[in-house]
């Protein structure tokens, strides 16, 4: 049987939900499940790990694991993969999933492979199905390794209702600490927005706002519907959002249940960042703008007069 050991994304306290996707996903293929919480006073969240599926729960609480270090982190989960013997090794598609993943796969000499939408499991062999080149080609690889660290894109697997595991908690060692790098301070985001990762829906902005006062229109209406707001490269390029904003290839990729492109053309590099979502609503006043070629819905107008519309309509339907 495989084994899977998810790392469970927390931010600020809190479970976020793709521990949950990739929980579901692993006893959907028949895998015996672990998850590994790394943090400081988290035994708290010990229940909700066994709720979203896992049957094993190893916890790295320690106040030296407060902030995060990819060095410490991984070998937090080096020590829960050896124990529990997995040979599936998953992280969500976040900063610091990115950044631990090729250390523990290097310390664990194991495969590792990144942005992985499926896997596959035939016998005792493992394949993987990724997208590449911006989407363009979809790539199923054979594993030829005994365990495989992958990172998984956001969206990819979904969580099942009804899913639950057995607490079965058992502590790990702090690790030793990083000699080669100390963290000092983690400043966070303070301008109240949503998290890109976080959100079920997200609206984005481009170049069709023109200046600050378009992309305050579009935040606007972001607001009103309790969702992050993005961004194409060419406004964040431009100073109008910061780069944590942007979507695409060289931003971040999202897969929200609902996706608004306000005033963005389609570039290719945007769309493989949020091709992903669930439904994708485009708004242009270009009736051939590429965006139109992957969107569900499409209003072909200009955004300064669509979004007030849009605006009023939600106000009507709360109302």
């Amino acid at each position: 049987m495989a084994k899977v050991l998810v790392i469970a994304d927390i931010k600020q306290g809190e479970l976020k939900g793709s521990t949950a996707e990739l929980l579901s996903k692993a006893r959907s293929i028949g895998a015996e499940t672990a998850v590994v919480a790394i943090g400081s006073n988290i035994e708290a969240l010990t229940p909700d790990l066994a709720d979203v599926g896992s049957d094993t729960q190893y916890l790295a609480d320690d106040p030296s694991l407060e902030l995060f270090s990819a060095g410490p982190y991984a070998s937090c989960v080096v020590d829960a993969a050896k124990q529990f013997g997995a040979n599936l090794i998953w992280f969500g598609f976040s900063e610091s999933g990115k950044a631990v993943a090729p250390r523990v796969a290097a310390q664990l000499d194991a495969a590792c492979a990144t942005d992985i939408t499926d896997v596959i499991l035939q016998g005792d062999q493992i394949e993987i199905i990724r997208p590449a080149i911006t989407n363009k080609v979809i790539q199923r690889v054979k594993v030829n390794a005994e365990q495989l660290v992958a990172v998984v894109r956001a969206g990819a697997f979904e969580a099942t209702e009804g899913i639950t595991g057995t607490k079965n908690v058992v502590k790990l060692s702090p690790p030793a600490p990083d000699l080669k790098a100390v963290i000092k301070e983690i400043i966070s985001d303070t301008s109240g927005e949503i998290d890109l990762a976080d959100a079920n829906v997200v609206v984005s902005v481009g170049r069709g706002a023109k200046d600050q006062a378009g992309v305050d229109l579009v935040k606007e209406l972001a607001h009103d519907l309790k969702a992050a707001i993005g961004s194409s490269r060419i406004m964040v390029d431009a100073g109008f959002l910061p780069h944590d904003r942007q979507v695409g290839q060289t931003g971040k990729i999202v897969a929200p249940t609902l996706y608004m492109a306000i005033g963005i053309s389609g570039a290719i590099q945007h769309i493989a960042g949020m091709k992903g979502s669930k439904v994708i609503l485009a708004v242009n006043k270009d009736p051939e703008a590429p965006i139109f070629n992957v969107a569900d819905y499409g209003i072909v107008g200009d955004l300064f007069e669509v979004v007030p519309i849009l605006r009023e309509e939600i106000k009507k339907i709360r109302s």
